[in-house]
Formats: structure tokens, C-alpha cells, sequence
């Protein structure tokens, strides 16, 4: 018997990442081909697919179910806020505000991972609530008045549109194409195996705090940076709407519409979300019921989501993540 072997990445992927490859090209252009409508729905489109990236890459590859991540996104917002306001460029500072997000996920995942399962979803939650709480006593933020990221409206609107635009698109691109590597690597097994048992992961030899809180810093940053763009698109920063808890329950419907634990159905998830919001986002509180029943259908009916019903008929996962072996 020969020794096993990883199999090599199929055709219909190999198919896929092309298709997905020429896409990113298309949406590189527009820009200078659509309305500033379009460009900025776009935005917000790339960055819920960051968010869905990262909560899946948390909770469903290392099981580390989060109902706090707010804290990173208002944070990465906040710690814009403060660069700027120290006479910083504001659009590079973006991806300073991540890191130094990040610094502070490393400090709280010295307490936080070392908590179970719904004390580690209730943990995250309450330190959101706390650093929201503590943001407020900033003078620059005025409580829940909140401030503005006056130094962007020094740059012409349309410049200012089409950097953040690009940003954003090349942001989501690394993010989704980082997770990848990232969970080819040695980590990415670890990290699900720590998800499906982690008393048997530790048992084999598998550091697991160490996994655990590589999986949190990045988790961290990349919800922080997709925060920072966001707020660089909105210019308004406020306590309440950038630390709100609405931002976890996006990413928790995103992905478990999509397909938890799954490479594409995160990004299906924020494609679906997108298309509600779009569709029925002026219904006000109906259309947050309908999506709150809409939620409640997967969880019941197809707890894998749209990934789940495409394995249901028989089809191979588009770019699965699982170890296939050849002997």
C-alpha cells in the first residue's frame, strides 16, 4: 500500500477559482463603469463577506461560537477615529487600526479562551458591552452623540469613493484567499479538530490554546478592519450602531444561511443577506421578522444551509476543505 496522499485541488474548483478570479477583475473596473450608488452598495457587500469569512473561520472551523465580535468592529472604527484624529492619513491607518485591534484580542484571549463553549459566546458579549460602555467616556466621542471622521471630507468624494472602494475589494480578496492557506496549513486541521473534540485534539499532542488564539487575534483583525472600512464609508462613528450586537447576529445568520463550516457558504450567506437587505430592507420591523424567520427555517430544516442541500443531492462540496486521501 503506497503512503496517503493529499489529492489535488479538482477541476470543477480549479473551474470555480478562475470564474471567481475574472469576477474580482470585473468588479476591479467598475468603478469607472458604474454609478456611485452601485460602488457604494459594493462596498457594503465586501465588507459583510469579510464579516461572514471571519465569524465562519471562528466558529466554524475552530468552533469558538462568538456572539461579541462588535467589540473588534467598533474597536477597529474607534482606533481609526483616535489615528486620525492625531493628524494621521486616514486611509492608511486603516489597516493600523486592525492591528492594534489585534493587540487588544491577544490580551482578552488570555481569559476569554480559556472559558467553555456558552460561558465563551455569554464572555464575548458582555466584554463588548464593557468596551462599548468605556469608548463613551472618550470626550472625542461625546457619549452616544458620537463623532465624524472629518478628515476624509478633505479628499474629493469621488477619489475618496474609488479608494475605498479598491480597499475594500482587495481586502476581501487577501481575507477570503488568506482563510484558504490558512486552513491548508497544519493550523487548519488542528483547529477543526479542536472544533469536533478538543479534550481528543489535546490528547494527541495539539497545543490547543495556541491554535485557539491565532484563530481569535485573526478573527479579531479582520472584523476589525472590515469595521474601519465601514466606518471610513459611513464617516459617522456612533457608540450604539458600531459596537451593536446586530453586526454578530449578520454574521451568525450569514453563515448559517451559507453553510457553517464550509469554504464557499459563508460568501453565499453575505451574497443572500445583500439581496434581502436590498429587496426588502425598507419594510422595516417586517423585514427584520422575515429574516429572523428565515434564520429559524435553516436552523430547523437545513442546518447545513445552501452547501448542505447542494451535498443533499449527491454533489461533491465546492471547495472543500476536508482532507481527501488517496491510498
Amino acid at each position: 500500500m503506497t503512503p496517503a496522499q493529499v489529492l489535488p485541488m479538482n477541476t470543477k474548483d480549479r473551474r470555480l477559482v478562475g470564474l471567481a478570479c475574472l469576477a474580482v477583475l470585473g468588479l476591479a473596473t467598475l468603478p469607472w463603469l458604474g454609478s456611485a450608488l452601485i460602488v457604494d452598495k459594493l462596498i457594503y457587500l465586501f465588507i459583510l463577506v469579510m464579516f461572514a469569512v471571519m465569524w465562519n473561520l471562528l466558529a466554524g472551523y475552530a468552533g469558538l461560537v462568538s456572539v461579541g465580535q462588535q467589540a473588534f468592529i467598533g474597536l477597529g472604527g474607534y482606533a481609526l477615529i483616535r489615528l486620525v484624529d492625531a493628524g494621521l492619513p486616514p486611509f492608511l491607518m486603516i489597516f493600523v487600526a486592525a492591528i492594534l485591534t489585534g493587540a487588544v484580542a491577544w490580551l482578552l484571549s488570555w481569559f476569554v479562551l480559556r472559558m467553555k463553549a456558552g460561558e465563551f459566546a455569554i464572555a464575548t458579549w458582555v466584554i463588548a458591552e464593557t468596551i462599548r460602555s468605556l469608548v463613551m467616556f472618550d470626550p472625542i466621542v461625546q457619549g452616544e452623540t458620537g463623532t465624524s471622521l472629518l478628515a476624509l471630507n478633505a479628499y474629493d468624494p469621488d477619489l475618496r469613493r474609488l479608494v475605498l472602494y479598491l480597499l475594500a475589494l482587495a481586502s476581501m480578496v487577501v481575507m477570503v484567499w488568506g482563510t484558504w492557506v490558512l486552513l491548508q496549513r497544519r493550523i487548519g486541521a488542528e483547529s477543526q479538530a479542536i472544533r469536533d473534540d478538543e479534550d481528543a485534539a489535546a490528547s494527541v499532542g495539539i497545543s490547543t490554546f495556541r491554535v485557539k488564539q491565532r484563530i481569535y487575534v485573526i478573527a479579531a483583525i479582520g472584523c476589525a478592519l472590515a469595521g474601519a472600512l465601514w466606518l471610513a464609508s459611513a464617516i459617522t462613528f456612533q457608540p450604539r450602531t458600531s459596537f451593536g450586537v446586530q453586526w454578530s447576529v449578520f454574521m451568525l445568520f450569514m453563515v448559517l444561511v451559507g453553510g457553517i463550516g464550509t469554504f464557499i457558504g459563508p460568501i453565499l450567506g453575505a451574497l443572500v443577506f445583500f439581496g434581502l437587505q436590498e429587496l426588502f430592507g425598507d419594510f422595516g420591523a417586517w423585514y427584520l421578522a422575515g429574516v429572523g424567520g428565515l434564520a429559524i427555517f435553516f436552523a430547523l430544516y437545513l442546518p447545513n444551509g445552501i452547501v448542505g442541500l447542494w451535498l443533499d443531492r449527491g454533489k461533491d462540496e465546492p471547495l472543500s476543505l476536508r482532507k481527501r486521501l488517496r491510498m
